[in-house]
């Protein structure tokens, strides 16, 4: 790809080569982009942080969030999230409470953004840290496709690096302070 490529931000190898669930949900040819980050706050904690995208975004407010900034503490009821509730551009179709969120663009964004799948996760290191994934899968068939793949990914890589390092913020800041995941 030229300019280089946002295929990866932050994951590892095996991170990358790790099968998740978004990977099944397109058919034909896709691309594939993941995004990571280590969070030094327990997994279970992150995993409530990871489910506020239910609430906002958590990347660039002005952008895509209408100007309304993200909320600072957790949501309580953000996390008991399941398959059919909505995330961002997504209609969840797995959730693995306390680990992944997965799900597939529904019809309204799939107009704007064609098929696109993505598995949110949070894999522990220890007691006190883990790592924030995500992947991302889009379709990447004819010019179109590869178009698209290079449009979305790099939108996708500055956005979601911006979600991911909110995240991994207020996680870290929550778990400084004594804070636990009930």
């Amino acid at each position: 790809m030229p300019f280089g490529s946002p295929a990866n931000w932050g994951a590892t190898t095996e991170e990358r080569r790790r099968a998740q669930p978004a990977d099944t949900l397109l058919d034909g040819p896709v691309a594939r982009f993941d995004r990571a980050v280590t969070v030094r706050a327990p997994a279970a904690l992150a995993y409530r942080w990871l489910c506020q995208i239910s609430v906002a975004p958590y990347s660039y407010d002005l952008l895509d969030n209408r100007g309304r900034r993200s909320p600072g503490t957790l949501t309580p009821g953000a996390d008991e999230l399941a398959p059919g509730d909505t995330l961002i551009v997504f209609e969840l179709t797995e959730v693995d409470r306390g680990h992944s969120l997965t799900g597939r663009t529904f019809a309204k964004s799939e107009k704007l953004f064609g098929p696109v799948a993505a598995t949110y996760s949070v894999e522990p290191i220890d007691e006190r840290s883990c790592r924030m994934l995500c992947r991302i899968v889009v379709t990447s068939a004819g010019f179109g496709g590869r178009l698209k793949e290079f449009l979305l990914g790099w939108g996708d890589l500055v956005m979601m690096r911006k979600q991911l390092l909110t995240l991994k913020k207020y996680a870290e800041r929550d778990a400084r302070l004594g804070q636990r995941a009930p």
